[in-house]
């Protein structure tokens, strides 16, 4: 309750992210806190499966004076690989966060997990524990591919986890990825028809980034051209839309009722809680938004969750700052946002934004429709330079 500079007269929806940071290959191009397990420990060492929970455990404990009363409507598992941990583990996991939160009869509760043949088999098992959605990194069906981005899976074993995914779970999710190290107009085309063809309820499909500190950042790949991979794009959402599933974020299609909703709180400027190695937090107060991080090294994260002190900084957000930060989120959304939620998400008065709206307008970036704030077609071609209109001066 101490002061700050906003006037927050409600607080938005809360989920829960929870971070299972190892995995057994760190991949090229991934820029997430993920560790790999063998290369820390010997080969018959388990993974430190009870430790880890007793250190999630602590941590949300100890967080639960900046969320008291407050339902939780999602749990998101991520990674690294959290389907390395056995179906067991996701239940004690899932069984703590029930014990200590108010967590809703009907959330949404995700767990990312990889195709291989180990994971596969545990999909049942997760279901059984309480994961309502399954979140699948095939990322290509092409073994060239999935060699070239360093994925340890081939495209026999990703089919396989989808069939498997389709029977465990009503709803699923695929992770794709297009504009790919060699990959032709034809190749792409190729993958989205095959996650087509087994009717997914939602796909999340992702351009290729080189991004910083990363091993591709340090040797990149030969990519496909810009104009190959606008190309690529333009197929994707054709054949998303005629196979039924509609663009409602700039990455994500989905069939109706399917709309993953832990990812929708992020872009609507929801509130999250983040536990475990590295996880980030969004925090909303009355009068502030904090941002609160936690140690990324696993073991020292163990190590200080369990004493009670996980976090290594929390900033608030500054007020000059909001527009910018709602925009990031808000502005990849097709339906966008109202005025009202922007006021009510940031508590900033509509006159913080209104000369970068009007700017957006005038470029056909949004249009603004009974107080309802969309971007174009044009927008979400152009969508970074879009949000760069609310940074500020």
């Amino acid at each position: 309750m101490r002061p700050g500079t906003l006037q927050l007269q409600s607080l938005p929806p809360l989920s829960l992210y929870v971070h299972l940071p190892w995995c057994l290959k760190k991949c090229p191009y991934c820029d997430f806190n993920s560790h790999e397990w063998m290369a820390n420990a010997g080969a018959d060492e388990p993974l430190p499966e009870a430790r880890y929970l007793d250190a999630l455990r602590a941590d949300l404990e100890a967080s639960l004076p900046l969320i008291w009363g407050r339902p939780v409507h999602s749990v998101f598992i991520g990674g690294g690989t959290p389907s390395l941990f056995s179906p067991a583990a996701i239940d004690r996991l899932l069984g703590d966060i029930r014990s200590l939160v108010r967590l809703d009869a009907d959330a949404e509760i995700t767990l990312e997990a990889n195709p291989g043949t180990f994971e596969k088999d545990r999909f049942r098992a997760f279901h059984k524990a309480g994961v309502t959605r399954l979140s699948i990194g095939v990322q290509s069906f092409n073994d060239q591919h999935l060699k070239a981005l360093g994925r340890v899976h081939n495209a026999d074993q990703a089919m396989s986890a989808v069939e498997e995914a389709a029977r465990s779970f009503e709803t699923f999710n695929l992770d794709i990825m297009y504009a790919l190290p060699g990959q032709s107009l034809a190749q792409c085309e190729k993958d989205i028809r095959t996650a087509l063809s087994f009717s997914p309820p939602h796909i999340s499909i992702y351009h290729l980034t080189l991004e910083p500190n990363t091993y591709f950042a340090k040797y990149p790949p030969a990519l496909p051209q810009e104009d190959d991979a606008w190309d690529m794009l333009d197929l994707i959402t054709e054949a998303t839309g005629s196979a039924g599933l509609e663009r409602y974020e700039v990455s994500a299609y989905a069939r109706g009722g399917h709309r993953c909703w832990h990812n929708t709180n992020y872009w609507q400027f929801g509130d999250y809680l983040g536990i475990g190695a590295g996880a980030h937090s969004k925090l909303s107060f009355a009068h502030r938004i904090g941002r609160p991080v936690r140690v990324r090294d696993p073991r020292l994260y163990m190590d200080r969750a369990i004493a009670g002190d996980a976090v290594v900084s929390a900033e608030e957000v500054a007020r000059k700052e909001l527009p910018f930060e709602f925009m990031l989120n808000a502005l990849r959304l097709r339906d966008g946002f109202t005025l009202q939620q922007f006021s009510e998400r940031t508590g900033l008065p509509l006159s913080s934004i209104e000369v970068a709206l009007q700017k957006a307008q005038d470029q056909g970036f949004v249009t603004v429709e009974s107080s309802q704030v969309k971007p174009t077609i044009r927008g979400f071609d152009f969508l970074s330079d879009l949000q760069t209109l609310f940074l500020a001066d």
